[in-house]
């Protein structure tokens, strides 16, 4: 039996979105012949919602250590409180203390609290350990480069910077490379030559059957509605600013059909989740956007992460979700698969080259529309007869097409992953 160790900072309790993949996959990786070590950090020093009830879908005997990270309320006045550079020297100090009496065969980073990630390259050259990094967002993010200074996030140039010379120092020295969409791969590629030989997966998050039988023996309140009262649709998940556009054309259909369609006047929104920051910190993101097209009354927005279980609690019972994309063509929803779990209808709105739509019309899981630059005018136009279309047909559940639905469960997607980690072994051994 091979031994991994996997660095994920946020981990159950804990409800981060980044987690999730290590999660999923920890009860089938003993089965591919990996025997997982997980690292995370404490759950008391971490800002975020936290659920009891993800421990019962840890697998009993696993072996889970927590180091600690420094206070946010010390590292606030210095203007940092990003999670990774919090815990990256009490990684750095369990490293020390375990990984030479402790022969793992590889690390593999599933996080997006990249700078942690730089221990790959660190632990790589002191203790000959491979190591895989999941790259479930861009390290080093371009993306906003285009926008005006005063329409970038707070501190970008500090972030960009620091995460620019993190990701460069450390990337090219990675053995393997995971990641939700081949766009993330490609780029790197493209930035590190060194990349290009080594092994690669594009890989979804999956879909864990495991989570549904456990809240099937818990009994949680949905605080936000009662079925059957309007038509209720619900999205689950932070909103980031790219992630505007396709809010506002929603909101544009409604905004201009409302009177004309009695239909349309009963839809009710619910954004759940929308940032990642604790209360005090975070702001409406969804709200603003309301006020903007006059339907304020008809939209709620809970800006802090909700407990796991809770969310597929609402997210059962509502009429349908609703899936906002960015025009980023690389953009994916990790969320996607519990909706599709949840047998609800699904209305997807994604730009036309992401995997989301191909995802969906391959399993027949719902419905979507897709863009490339249209102004939002134009896709409120088109979203207009598909929101018309699915009111009309409720209630409904979509006919998913289940054998197809296979390759994206989390047994399947632990395999894949276990693959990739035997071909990284498998170079490293021509290498020696």
């Amino acid at each position: 039996m091979k031994k991994l160790l996997i660095i994920s900072p946020s981990f159950p309790p804990v409800n981060a979105a980044d987690m999730q993949r290590v999660r999923q996959s920890l009860p089938y990786f003993e089965s591919t012949g990996w025997k997982p070590t997980v690292v995370a950090v404490d759950p008391g020093r971490i800002e975020m919602a936290q659920d009891e009830i993800l421990l019962k879908t840890i697998p009993a005997g696993s072996e889970i250590h927590h180091v600690d990270a420094f206070p946010v309320g010390l590292t606030r006045k210095f203007g940092l409180g990003n999670l990774g550079i919090r815990s990256l020297w009490y990684y750095y100090k369990w490293g020390k203390q375990n990984l030479k009496k402790n022969s793992f065969d590889l690390v593999y980073f599933s996080t997006t609290m990249f700078t942690v990630i730089v221990l790959g390259r660190i632990w790589k050259k002191k203790y000959r350990i491979p190591f895989v990094v999941d790259m479930q967002d861009p390290w080093r993010n371009d993306y906003y480069l285009k926008f005006k200074p005063a329409e970038r996030p707070k501190k970008f140039w500090f972030d960009y910077k620091l995460n620019s010379k993190l990701e460069a120092w450390t990337m090219p020295h990675a053995d393997g490379l995971i990641s939700v969409a081949p766009g993330y791969i490609e780029t790197l590629r493209e930035r590190y030559p060194a990349l290009k030989s080594v092994p690669a997966l594009t890989l979804t998050f999956g879909a864990s059957d495991i989570d549904f039988k456990v809240l099937d023996s818990v009994n949680i309140l949905n605080r936000y509605f009662r079925k059957g009262e309007n038509i209720n649709i619900v999205y689950v998940g932070v909103t980031p600013p790219p992630m505007a556009y396709t809010i506002r054309a929603l909101f544009k259909s409604v905004s201009d059909n409302r009177i004309k369609d009695e239909l349309i006047n009963r839809i009710r929104f619910f954004f759940l989740g929308t940032s990642y920051a604790p209360r005090h910190l975070a702001r409406e993101t969804v709200m603003p956007l309301a006020k903007e097209f006059g339907i304020e009354d008809i939209v709620f927005e809970e800006v802090v992460r909700l407990p796991y279980f809770e969310t597929l609690t609402v997210i059962k019972d509502a009429d349908f979700a609703i899936i906002p994309g960015t025009r980023d063509a690389d953009y994916t929803a990790s969320k996607l698969f519990p909706y599709i779990l949840a047998k609800i209808n699904i209305l997807a709105v994604f730009h036309g080259n992401s995997n989301v739509s191909k995802i969906i019309d391959s399993l027949s899981a719902g419905d979507y529309i897709t863009f490339t630059d249209e102004s939002v005018d134009e896709l409120s136009l088109k979203i207009t007869p598909k929101l018309k279309e699915i009111i009309s047909r409720l209630p409904f559940q979509p006919q998913t097409n289940w054998d197809n639905f296979n390759q994206y469960k989390a047994d399947f997607k632990a395999r894949e992953q276990s693959k990739l980690f035997e071909q990284v072994l498998e170079n490293r051994q021509k290498k020696n």
